[in-house]
């Protein structure tokens, strides 16, 4: 038992395993009920929607190269707690607005895209913590369970999500969320393992920090092909995503709790990604791997837009479910491979970089998606945003990561190394 356990036996991994558990839960819960509340409570056109989603990740584009740069001058575990508190600070204020009647659009755009800045600076911190927690050793063991805590999230949280939109309405079942980013800050205050303060060099400057996270991605060809394969992805699947509620709430006339159950049903692919991704690697290895989980993504989400109100949403299900097996061992395999390959005093700024050009797309992604679905309409907007996610796949077949079993090293730009 206590093999199977493996990083769960110790405390601090525990505590950032219990903070993620309930921050993702409750993450699940809004990312059902805000473009729901659009929809449901203030009746948003389809590009109003598509504003939102684009608001809920425009923060990677507008700050996450600074942020990088700031993170590293800072306690990591100490910025994932204020970034924890100060959402449910802004989650909380969109019952209370609701409850005043003084809710309106523009609130839910301040709301996701302040949101959005708080969840740069988590994500930046929590992906350079990791490996100061567990040793790079463990790296792979310590991403596949906190992303199977994402996957388990996604299949438990829609149909909580469900239940209480059903039950109280979309912005009740926000302040729950608001409520578990309190507690997920509580378990991290709980790490025993505290961080020295980085000391900050006398003549350290933003800008060439900033600089220092771009030159080290853009030198690599390996960090190159990853940062334009998973940034082309999520751009396709922010058009998929700014239309999919839309879709399933107006198109097809699903009941939220239908809605939450269907994705409930979706997170079980990122379920199984996360105990495949340890044998599937083995099998292909790393490079491989990243390439055929992406193509076996992309062709799962063309059964998507198939869906109509009968057994054909659960073939899209299927479809879902297929996506998000290859989507959680691509991540898996590349995340685990950049913080391994990354000095420690950049790990801020890689991750900061690669999030600025991966997530930078997704608001684009999203404005898209939204002119689209309301000139072109919602489901040929789908079917475009299911269809160019296989395009996503190009950068890594070209790349020498087609071939490479075994990423030993941080190769410079035209060199790699692989051991057989």
């Amino acid at each position: 038992m206590l093999v199977r356990l493996g990083l769960l036996r110790d405390h601090d991994f525990r505590s950032l395993f219990t903070a993620d558990t309930i921050s993702q839960v409750g993450t699940q819960v809004t990312l059902l009920a805000l473009p729901l509340v659009a929809v449901l409570t203030l009746d948003a056109t389809a590009l109003e929607v598509g504003v939102l989603a684009a608001c809920e990740t425009a923060a990677f584009l507008l700050v996450g190269l600074p942020a990088g740069a700031l993170v590293d001058r800072l306690r990591r575990r100490g910025t994932m707690i204020v970034a924890d508190v100060l959402r449910a600070v802004l989650l909380a204020s969109v019952p209370l607005a609701w409850w005043m009647d003084q809710l309106h659009m523009p609130q839910l755009y301040v709301v996701g895209l302040l949101c959005g800045v708080c969840t740069v600076f988590f994500d930046v911190s929590y992906q350079s913590y990791l490996p100061f927690l567990v040793g790079k050793e463990h790296l792979v063991e310590g991403n596949a369970r906190l992303e199977l805590v994402r996957s388990t999230s996604q299949i438990g949280g829609p149909t909580v999500a469900g239940g209480l939109i059903k039950l109280l309405g979309g912005p009740l079942a926000i302040a729950a969320d608001a409520a578990s980013y309190l507690v997920s800050a509580l378990a991290l205050w709980r790490i025993r393992k505290i961080e020295e303060r980085p000391v900050r060099k006398a003549d350290a400057h933003l800008g060439r920090e900033i600089m220092e996270g771009l030159k080290f991605v853009l030198s690599n060809r390996l960090l190159r092909a990853i940062a334009m394969c998973t940034s082309t992805g999520n751009f396709f699947g922010s058009i998929v995503n700014a239309m999919l509620i839309i879709y399933l709430a107006r198109n097809l006339d699903l009941s939220p709790a239908v809605i939450g159950l269907w994705f409930s049903v979706t997170g079980l692919g990122a379920l199984a990604g996360a105990f495949l991704v340890n044998p599937f690697v083995r099998w292909f290895g790393q490079g491989p791997a990243m390439w055929i989980s992406m193509l076996g993504a992309g062709l799962g989400l063309l059964l998507v837009p198939l869906a109509q109100a009968d057994w054909r949403l659960w073939l899209a299900a299927f479809g879902y479910v297929l996506f998000g097996i290859g989507v959680v061992v691509y991540n898996v395999t590349q995340v685990s491979f950049r913080q391994g390959i990354t000095p420690d005093d950049l790990l801020g700024r890689m991750n900061a970089t690669m999030r600025f050009i991966v997530w930078g797309t997704m608001p684009i992604g999203g404005l898209v998606g939204g002119a689209l679905g309301h000139w072109a309409g919602v489901p040929e907007t789908l079917w475009i945003g299911c269809a160019g996610s296989l395009l996503s796949v190009l950068p890594l077949v070209l790349s020498p990561l087609r071939k490479l079993r075994e990423l030993t090293s941080a190769p410079s730009a035209g060199t790699e190394m692989v051991r057989k």
